[in-house]
């Protein structure tokens, strides 16, 4: 009998019967043969059972696998304190769009962690404390073996980990996955590698023998469980006298620059563990990895030769046991790296480029030893930036709005990776789980302020290919791109000018995202970059003179709603652009045109207002010619972030007072025409609106969606105020977006 994965992309989709019956992974979710190893046996330790908490009540933890037929019960989340946020999908190893692994669960004991497509990206945690088995991580079948679970006592979410406490036995386990953000650190930055430590002590004051058990399955590698894999270990010096132990798989026959179900289909996954006593490894079927390391109490230093094979052909996987002896108080700890690194890394125009890491490592060894010895200086950078984040966006906007930025950043860099571009580094961006396009400029837009708040230098290298392109690589049309290619990771452009048009909407996001990099820069910088990009900029200006006032029957960014014509969210947008080329000119140096812009912006805003405002008169319309209509004017935020002071005072009061008419438990509707909405454009409306009530509203109902939304996929931005469902999108970078309010304070 074999395994199989999930393979529709569909999040927590069940796997379906094979001919010939159930696959092992399909039995474990339907008959809670899973429960024999460990799901089941976790109601067993006093106290783990209890009343689910208004706040972690999982309906949607089936994925977990439901109550056995064997009699057992999944892990409740009653006694789980999750603090400051229970996430909808639990960020774990979330570095780059090929490295982002999630937890679609509360409890991890019982859940294979996902892709975030869904796809099961299998990983093993098992404790041996004083000989007794406790499963802590995923869903392994351990034939003949019933494990106990671990109880889960606590998740903290910030900004760049997410730590796990256990209990069992005496002893505690902490296990955190940490997934640096790096700002203003380009070689840290461009490493897709992320942590994940183990720290066990004595709860009891007793000394406990433990042992930890981990392993990763070869589904890492690729979306087809079909695809034949290869693997080696090597031991890879590491700084002083300490090694690094490495496992490392990738597919036989890879297909570069290729995706399947949205994983790279090539490139090497590399698991790594720091060297300590008691350490040891094994690549061979899960069937007899797993039981080995129970039954001996170490693995074989051993890899399984029949390779290449396929990921599903006796399921390969990739295990590290760790003998940590006699633990009493003093933790003993263990540390393992996880990654994906792939040459090239995206092509532009039909150029392969490099990942940027490689500027500074000669191969991915190398890079994997200095992330492994920069372990504890790692950790207390990011913990400063994860106090960073809670103490200014408690400041900003409370502690729930602190909870959302904590959840937001590691999701925003992560759709992100750097590359080098003849020695240059460059930031491309995934659309992720809508196009799949190549840096969308209409997906970079709402990201901005995670970028403006963190790393405005960042924000620089995202737009420095999307400038290169419509200057000079072929781009024929007045107004700027859409993106620069259909189907990451390949830059390919539109040289034929096929693409999603949206031109008032990208034209207007270049030039509101340049203003926003040249505010976060010094002034040298400043005057280089728009002296560099003044024609294009200039250009796309011309063209918002034009057509940003009244747009014609345009598409823009809410594509989903459809074309719209004479859009007043849209007109702003416009409008406020033409004031940002105001600022661009000013740094360029030229007086006239900066003169010329700002007066043109302010002739327009003064008959925007006329033209939106509706004969109630009460509230701005959806559109100029549809009268009773009324729309989230998100667009609003540019004004404050820029300084502008475009937008009447008394327009921004209408406005909130009027949304606050419109409520929903869960948030407020984007426009009269449906019940969802995006948080991301919540968040910068309430950024727009910081000084009025409705701003803590739309940060309270986002918090309420998140915090309790049924629908266990990666932050959603798109979803139902009424039924508090995901309407669409999951993992992508626009909750960055979150940031908005942070953003106006730096």
């Amino acid at each position: 009998m074999t395994q199989r994965t999930d393979d529709t992309g569909l999040p927590g989709a069940p796997d379906g019967p094979e001919p010939g019956g159930l696959s092992r992974r399909g039995l474990m979710r339907w008959t809670g043969a899973a429960g024999a190893l460990g799901v089941a046996g976790a109601g067993l330790l006093p106290g783990l059972a209890g009343t689910a908490q208004a706040a972690g009540a999982d309906t949607a933890d089936a994925s977990a696998a439901s109550t056995s037929a064997k009699g057992g019960a999944a892990p409740a989340a009653g006694d789980t304190v999750f603090d400051p946020i229970r996430p909808p999908s639990v960020p774990l190893a979330v570095r780059s769009p090929y490295l982002s692994a999630w937890l679609p669960a509360s409890t991890t004991a019982g859940t294979w962690p996902t892709f975030w497509t869904g796809h099961t990206v299998a990983m093993t945690g098992i404790a041996q404390i004083d000989g007794v088995p406790f499963l802590f991580l995923g869903a392994p079948n351990i034939d003949g073996q019933v494990l106990r679970g671990m109880a889960q006592r606590s998740l903290t979410t910030t900004a760049t980990r997410s730590a796990f406490r256990f209990e069992a036995a005496g002893v505690e386990l902490a296990l955190t996955f940490l997934s640096p953000v790096e700002p203003g650190d380009l070689r840290r930055q461009s490493m897709p590698l992320s942590y994940l430590t183990a720290e066990v002590s004595s709860l009891d004051g007793a000394a406990h023998d433990v042992k930890l058990y981990f392993d990763i399955s070869g589904e890492w590698a690729h979306g087809d469980t079909g695809t034949k894999i290869r693997w080696a270990q090597e031991q890879v010096p590491g700084a002083g006298s300490a090694t690094v132990t490495s496992l490392s798989f990738t597919p036989d026959t890879p297909k570069e620059l290729a995706e399947n179900g949205d994983m790279a289909s090539w490139g090497t996954v590399v698991w790594s563990a720091t060297g300590r006593t008691g350490l040891t490894w094994q690549i061979g079927a899960d069937t007899a990895v797993r039981p080995a390391a129970l039954t001996d109490g170490r693995l074989g230093d051993s890899s399984d030769t029949r390779q290449p094979r396929a990921i599903n052909d006796d399921w390969p996987v990739f295990a590290f046991h760790f003998d940590l002896g006699s633990v009493r108080r003093t933790a003993q700890r263990a540390v393992l790296s996880l990654g994906h690194v792939r040459e090239p890394a995206v092509s532009y125009l039909g150029t392969p480029l490099p990942p940027l890491w490689r500027s500074y490592w000669p191969a991915w060894q190398q890079m994997a030893a200095f992330f492994h010895a920069d372990a504890d200086a790692a950790a207390t950078r990011t913990a400063a930036l994860d106090r960073k984040v809670r103490t200014e966006a408690t400041a900003a906007g409370g502690p729930k709005y602190a909870a959302l930025c904590a959840l937001a950043l590691r999701q925003a860099f992560g759709g992100t990776e750097l590359v080098s571009r003849d020695g240059e580094p460059w930031a491309f961006l995934k659309e992720i789980s809508s196009d799949g396009n190549v840096s969308t400029v209409d997906v970079t837009y709402p990201a901005t302020p995670v970028f403006a708040w963190a790393d405005p230098a960042y924000l620089g290298l995202l737009l420095a290919p999307l400038l290169e392109y419509a200057e000079h690589g072929g781009w024929p049309k007045q107004f700027a791109p859409h993106d620069l290619g259909s189907s990451y990771p390949n830059a390919a452009g539109h040289n034929d000018g096929n693409e999603e048009d949206m031109p008032v909407e990208e034209s207007a996001n270049m030039l509101l995202m340049t203003a926003a990099y040249l505010r976060g820069v010094d002034a040298a910088t400043r005057k280089a970059f728009a002296t560099a990009h003044y024609a294009i900029l200039k250009q796309w200006s011309d063209y918002l003179v034009d057509n940003a006032l009244d747009p014609g029957f345009q598409n823009q960014t809410d594509d989903f709603t459809g074309f719209i014509g004479h859009s007043a969210n849209l007109a702003l947008k416009g409008i406020l652009a033409l004031g940002a080329m105001s600022q661009v000119a000013a740094a360029a140096g030229n007086a006239a045109d900066r003169t010329r812009y700002l007066g043109v912006a302010k002739d327009y805003i003064g008959q925007w207002v006329g033209k939106a405002q509706d004969t109630t008169p009460d509230h701005l319309k959806l559109a100029y010619d549809q009268p009773g209509t009324w729309s989230l004017k998100y667009n609003g935020y540019p004004d404050a972030l820029l300084g502008l002071g475009l937008v009447p005072d008394s327009v921004a009061a209408e406005e909130a007072a009027w949304y606050l008419t419109q409520v929903n438990p869960f948030g407020i509707p984007l426009d009269v025409r449906h019940a969802y909405t995006k948080g991301d454009w919540e968040m910068w409306t309430a950024a727009w609106l910081r000084d009025h009530p409705v701003s803590g509203y739309l940060i309270d109902s986002l918090y309420e969606f998140v915090h309790t939304t049924p629908s266990r996929v990666p932050f959603s931005d798109w979803y139902d105020t009424v039924n508090d469902h995901q309407n669409g999108f999951q993992a992508r970078p626009v909750v960055g977006g979150v940031f908005a309010l942070l953003s106006l304070g730096r």
